[in-house]
């Protein structure tokens, strides 16, 4: 096990860290565990940590964490039993995650994604550099796993939680608990966004574009890392929002 990991520094340690900054708790709340959910930290039918638990680990109150979990009752992304053997579990299916996020990009307007996107090109390069620079053998093995199993996937689901993972992964691999944090925090507002049908994502092409960032961080390039993982993310942005403009459009 790499040294990182050993600190701790993990994909779910991260998700469900406590939240840092300002503004709306439970809107954050949402999406950090939204987030677990499409990066299949949690499964479809776990049950989620009890109340006083997760508000603790996501160091918010109990009530904000109540307000979160019927926002995502709503979304039908969790449902609760009541009495013996009850809780909160995850009950999310592909076509409730889709409709959630075609309709949330309907609402964000271009500057808001174009905003979205600047924050994980400046995140994703820094995240980089770094993985060239303090990325250890088995962390190369690991994303290369990711991107294989991303190339493999069946999917959108698989696929989209693969390519989250190896976001994620690649920031651990940057040993930063800052970094990694707000790429799980991005990851929790893009990955659904940028895995819609509409975007015809397609994995095989994303996969090699993955090894390409992973071939220079193994070869501690870390410009040449930058450079790569800057313009995927772009790229991707840019299609974004060229369906954000799309349906626009089909709704005049």
């Amino acid at each position: 096990m790499s040294q990182q990991k050993r600190a701790g520094l993990t994909a779910l340690g991260a998700v469900l860290s406590p939240l840092e900054g300002g503004g709306p708790k439970t809107e954050a709340v949402v999406q950090r565990l939204s987030a677990a959910i499409s990066l299949g930290v949690m499964a479809d039918g776990q049950q989620l940590p009890s109340e006083t638990d997760l508000a603790n680990q996501l160091g918010v109150s109990t009530m904000t964490l109540r307000e979160a979990l019927v926002v995502l009752r709503q979304q039908g992304i969790v449902h609760t039993k009541r009495g013996r053997g009850g809780g909160s579990f995850i009950s999310a299916s592909a076509e409730v995650f889709e409709s959630t996020s075609l309709a949330r990009l309907q609402k964000m307007s271009v500057q808001e994604l174009r905003d979205l996107g600047d924050e994980h090109f400046a995140v994703t390069g820094a995240v980089a550099v770094f993985a060239a620079r303090r990325s250890l053998r088995a962390d190369i093995s690991g994303l290369r796993a990711l991107a294989d199993r991303l190339e493999d996937s069946c999917d959108l689901v698989s696929a989209r939680q693969a390519d989250s993972r190896f976001h994620i992964e690649m920031a651990v691999c940057a040993q930063s608990t800052r970094l990694t944090r707000a790429e799980v925090g991005l990851q929790a507002e893009l990955s659904a966004l940028l895995w819609l049908p509409g975007l015809k994502l397609d994995p095989t092409v994303e996969a090699t574009a993955h090894r390409d960032v992973v071939d220079a961080i193994e070869q501690e390039d870390d410009a040449r890392a930058r450079e790569l993982a800057e313009s995927h993310t772009e790229s991707r942005i840019r299609r974004l929002v060229a369906l954000r403009l799309e349906l626009s459009e089909g709704h005049r």
